[in-house]
């Protein structure tokens, strides 16, 4: 039997939030990526079913310091991983479990976040070799629902809520144990100017934070 490859492991973000900029077109990438880069965001997706997704991923590479991971989201098939490392994405995220897939991304040295739902689907992603899992649509899980899971899940897993995940929620989450969280339409609704995202990303950061600093306070 081959032996599974495993993904590079989850960095180290100084807050656990990756931005998902689903409908940026090349001509906005570079400013809204910038904004969201200076108010704190380490880790940014470009969704592949956003028009030209390569390119801007491309662009995002060039202009984003070293220590911010930039790849796709809705990485469906290998053939889709391979155009996402060639133009130099180093973080893949899917909305759902394939292995196949997963494999072509650890071959790649490539971070991946897939989606799961259920303690079948994240123990079979954690077989396949994923780097972190997002439990995806978080809102329909809720914190309970995603805090009865961890349960069964390595204790280092890196747990990630997305879909209908607000700054209201974090705090929420955060007592359910998770730390990472995506965040789409929230942040950006496709078309928005730089200026825009720049402010909800700010808001973002901050909420996060606060929620971050509540959750580590001694209890009294």
């Amino acid at each position: 039997m081959t032996e599974l490859l495993t993904s590079a492991p989850w960095p180290a973000l100084r807050r656990q939030m990756v931005a998902i900029l689903r409908g940026i077109t090349p001509v906005d990438i570079a400013a809204v990526g910038a904004a969201v880069i200076e108010a704190g965001f380490e880790a940014i997706e470009v969704p592949l079913n956003s028009p030209d997704a390569l390119l801007s991923i491309a662009q995002l590479v060039r202009l984003a310091p070293s220590h911010v991971i930039v790849g796709a989201g809705t990485v469906l098939t290998p053939v889709q991983v391979a155009a996402v490392a060639d133009v130099g994405g180093r973080l893949l995220v899917a909305p759902n479990v394939d292995a196949a897939v997963l494999q072509a991304a650890a071959a790649r040295s490539m971070v991946t976040m897939p989606g799961v739902f259920s303690p079948t689907e994240a123990l079979a992603a954690l077989r396949a070799g994923a780097s972190a899992l997002k439990f995806f649509p978080a809102s329909v899980l809720g914190p309970n629902g995603i805090a009865a899971i961890r349960a069964i899940l390595p204790p280092d897993c890196p747990v990630g809520a997305v879909g209908g995940v607000s700054n209201a929620d974090f705090a929420a989450y955060m007592r359910a144990g998770v730390r990472l969280f995506g965040l789409g339409t929230g942040l950006y609704p496709a078309g928005a100017p730089a200026a825009e995202v720049g402010a909800r990303a700010r808001a973002a950061v901050e909420a996060y934070d606060l929620a971050a600093a509540g959750a580590s306070a001694p209890l009294t």
